[in-house]
């Protein structure tokens, strides 16, 4: 939300030339809360380099904490006793350089920068790598169903681990690079400059005109040089060939980032819609 500051088809593998990455060990429940989607993940038992992921079908007619009540009488992940959790929230966000951060006003910039999330507890991540501090939203009930299941609960946005993989990558190489994430019916667009958000924001749509319109409008803001600079593709794309072909009229550094490749074909990267903010949570390079 706050702005810091000849081609055949491309799939980015600088990264799986590197050492194969690990999976960071978590002993926590993951819980990712899409604003239309659930899912349960966590370290397989046993298998130190795998994971355990049940998405759950949520229920159009009730609320997002009813069907997360709902979830624990029926999955039997969330059977096992757990007492830790990871909460991972898709919602608004206010990103704020971490200096100029006040926990205590907060709330009041949320609201008065992000209509609409009136009934809503605001939270906050901090990104030291990024020296930046990401302010986002849960819904109070959800939350509330949450801590009543969990004695240790850490809450993060959906996109922090994609965030702070990403900026590691963006080191290689000397060109610019603008990111654009796709997920949950959405698009969060970003780019790096040193150590901090040179541009963040997000764009509902699932559709490829729409796409390469909110895309290519970050591009020019930015003044990213059509010929040199990088445009790398993450996630859950609407329609690969078609938007690929219709960015690469107008970019010709587009690449499409292949989990499998960038991790090495890691077991986790096989696991059929486990979405890429959960891979780089678990996987550490």
């Amino acid at each position: 939300m706050l702005e810091i500051g000849n081609n055949t088809d491309k799939d980015h593998t600088a990264e799986s030339r590197n050492a194969a990455p690990n999976i960071l060990r978590k002993p926590r429940l993951t819980i990712r809360v899409g604003r239309h989607t659930l899912s349960f993940s966590a370290l397989a038992a046993g298998q130190a380099d795998n994971i355990t992921y049940e998405p759950y079908t949520v229920r159009s007619g009730i609320s997002m904490a009813a069907n997360l009540r709902e979830a624990f009488k029926e999955i039997d992940l969330l059977r096992n006793g757990w007492q830790r959790a990871m909460v991972m929230v898709d919602s608004p966000v206010l990103m704020m350089p971490v200096e100029e951060f006040n926990d205590g006003l907060k709330d009041t910039l949320y609201h008065h920068a992000i209509m609409g999330r009136g009934g809503e507890t605001v939270m906050s991540t901090v990104l030291p790598q990024l020296n930046a501090v990401a302010v986002y939203s849960i819904n109070k009930d959800l939350k509330l169903v949450v801590d009543d299941h969990f004695s240790d609960v850490r809450f993060t946005h959906v996109c922090a681990p994609v965030w702070n993989h990403l900026y590691r990558r963006s080191f290689t190489g000397v060109r610019q690079k603008a990111y654009a994430y796709f997920h949950d019916k959405k698009i969060d667009v970003f780019s790096f400059q040193q150590n901090r958000f040179r541009f963040t924001n997000s764009f509902d749509t699932n559709l490829v005109p729409d796409a390469v319109y909110f895309i290519l409008n970050v591009w020019k803001q930015l003044a990213f040089d059509n010929r040199r600079d990088e445009l790398h593709l993450v996630g859950e794309l609407p329609d690969r060939e078609a938007l690929t072909q219709e960015l690469r009229s107008f970019v010709q550094n587009v690449y499409v980032v292949n989990p499998k490749a960038e991790f090495n074909r890691a077991p986790i990267t096989g696991i059929k819609g486990l979405p890429y903010d959960l891979i780089t949570l678990y996987m550490r390079n």
